[in-house]
């Protein structure tokens, strides 16, 4: 196996965020290990993959190889949404403020009470997915978008600035099915908005 062959690891990040305002402490527990899982099976998926491409057999006519490949994008995802769901959450949370995110976000829906009215009906939508904002990096706007499986739909060209969790092991322990409303709400009220600008380019 050549040099390029070698995957690399992924190590699972940690967050101090015991203590969330409506979020409680053991759904963070169980979201935590949930999250540790796709790290696991994202790096068990490359080595995999590393294996095939090493021998040189990679091949799309072989189901083993596109079953891999396809299943590192849903594993892949699943670590990296979930990075930024906890990235953009605080203990310390305070309003947004003005600065260049909330220009940007009037500038898209006219104002920042505009873009959340917005970005909690994406929310609030039917089923199991992701409410992510997005900056669009070809026209330099914010757009709302809902995402189903971690994989798909994902707005190209654009980096994802809020991210938003909307399966259910985001809130069941906290809230109803019905009640999702409270649940994005809570999130509002920990949003750490100096890490969403940041995102920014």
């Amino acid at each position: 196996m050549n040099d390029h062959s070698a995957p690399k690891t992924y190590i699972p990040k940690k967050w101090g965020l015991a203590g969330l305002q409506g979020i409680s402490d053991a759904t963070l527990e169980m979201h935590f290990g949930l999250y540790e899982g796709y790290v696991k099976n994202a790096n068990l998926l490359n080595e995999r993959l590393a294996e095939i491409r090493g021998r040189g057999t990679a091949s799309g006519a072989d189901p083993t190889y596109a079953d891999l490949v396809r299943g590192l994008g849903f594993e892949y995802n699943g670590m990296r949404l979930h990075e930024l769901y906890f990235d953009n959450m605080t203990r310390n949370a305070g309003s947004i403020g003005s600065g260049r995110l909330s220009n940007a976000l009037g500038a898209a829906y006219g104002g920042f009470e505009q873009w959340k009215s917005d970005f909690v009906a994406v929310g609030g939508m039917r089923g199991v997915g992701w409410a992510i904002a997005y900056f669009d990096t070809t026209n330099g706007e914010i757009t709302n978008h809902w995402i189903n499986d971690h994989e798909n739909g994902h707005i190209a060209g654009s980096i994802p600035i809020v991210v938003l969790d909307i399966w259910e092991h985001a809130f069941i322990k906290d809230y109803k099915p019905a009640e999702k409303g409270k649940y994005i709400e809570a999130f509002f009220a920990n949003i750490d908005w100096k890490a969403c600008e940041a995102r920014l380019p």
